[in-house]
């Protein structure tokens, strides 16, 4: 299999709301046209195809200067474990390696903090100095 990886925010809705369905992130396939808006809004979106098939998609947002947040990475079940996840945030983060804070929420799994540590990423409670994260759903 070979994956084509591509910086590119213009990708379908239809395409979008199949690779958030296929891993059950609801939230976002509610509004297709609202979740094709948000990744074209995107600091920077790297995507992985299989042939025609959106597999995979990292976005960052944030002013690329002092904060990166990465928003949403996430890969098709088919292809998950095979490093296509380590790949895509690797390239969306390229261009900003000299930024301090490169931020992200996720779920509370052991697989994605076992994902996520083996990135260079430390939960916040681990940390030497105090910090604290707020968030707010609405």
């Amino acid at each position: 299999m070979t994956i084509d990886y591509r910086t590119d925010s213009s990708v379908s809705a239809e395409s979008l709301a199949g690779l958030y369905g296929a891993v059950d992130w609801s939230a976002y396939t509610e509004d297709p046209a609202r979740l094709q808006a948000t990744v074209a809004a995107s600091l920077r979106v790297v995507t992985a195809w299989d042939g025609e098939r959106l597999v995979g998609l990292a976005r960052d947002v944030g002013d690329g200067l002092s904060i990166v947040y990465l928003q949403d990475v996430l890969v098709a079940p088919d292809h998950q474990c095979g490093g296509v996840g380590r790949e895509l945030l690797t390239r969306v983060f390229a261009p900003f390696a000299d930024v301090r804070q490169k931020v992200l929420l996720t779920d509370d799994e052991p697989r994605q903090a076992a994902f996520y540590e083996s990135l260079g990423f430390t939960e916040i409670g681990q940390f030497e100095h105090p910090l604290r994260a707020f968030v707010r759903f609405d």
